[in-house]
C-alpha cells in the first residue's frame, strides 16, 4: 500500500511549537495503530506516541507527556503530532509508523510496527 510520508519538520527555538503530519498512501482503516518514534544522533530509536482507531486515549512517552498531542484528522487518514514547549532534547529525526495487526492496540514497541516513513528532521535550538 506504499510508504508513510512525514512532513512538517524544521528548525525552531526552545519553547515554541511544531506540527508534524503523517499520511499513508493506502486506506488508513487498514492501519489499526499509528505511532511516532524518534532517533537522535548517537541514541537509540525512542517511542514518542501512539494512537489507534477508537475512543481509547493515545499513549505517550513520559518524556513528551503533557507537551505533545497526537491526533487524526476528520477523514482519519492523516495523523498529526502537535509538539509544544519544545526542548533541546527533542532534536531528532521523527518517524511515523503503523501496524496492520487487528487488536494490537497501543504499544511503544517498534517491533510491533511494520510500516515506516522515511523521517522528518526536527532541530530545536537555543
Amino acid at each position: 500500500q506504499g510508504q508513510l510520508v512525514e512532513s512538517g519538520g524544521g528548525v525552531v527555538q526552545t519553547g515554541t511549537s511544531l506540527i508534524l503530519s503523517c499520511t499513508p498512501s493506502g486506506r488508513s482503516i487498514s492501519l489499526y495503530t499509528m505511532a511516532w518514534f524518534r532517533r537522535a544522533p548517537g541514541k537509540e530509536r525512542e517511542f514518542v506516541a501512539a494512537i489507534t482507531w477508537g475512543d481509547r486515549s493515545p499513549l505517550y512517552a513520559d518524556s513528551v507527556k503533557g507537551r505533545f498531542i497526537v491526533s487524526r484528522d476528520s477523514a482519519k487518514s492523516t495523523v498529526t503530532l502537535q509538539m509544544n514547549s519544545l526542548k533541546l532534547e527533542d532534536t531528532a529525526t521523527y518517524y511515523c509508523a503503523a501496524s496492520r495487526t487487528r487488536g494490537l492496540g497501543l504499544t511503544p514497541r517498534a517491533v510491533d510496527y511494520g510500516d515506516w516513513g522515511q523521517g522528518t528532521q526536527v532541530t530545536v535550538s537555543s
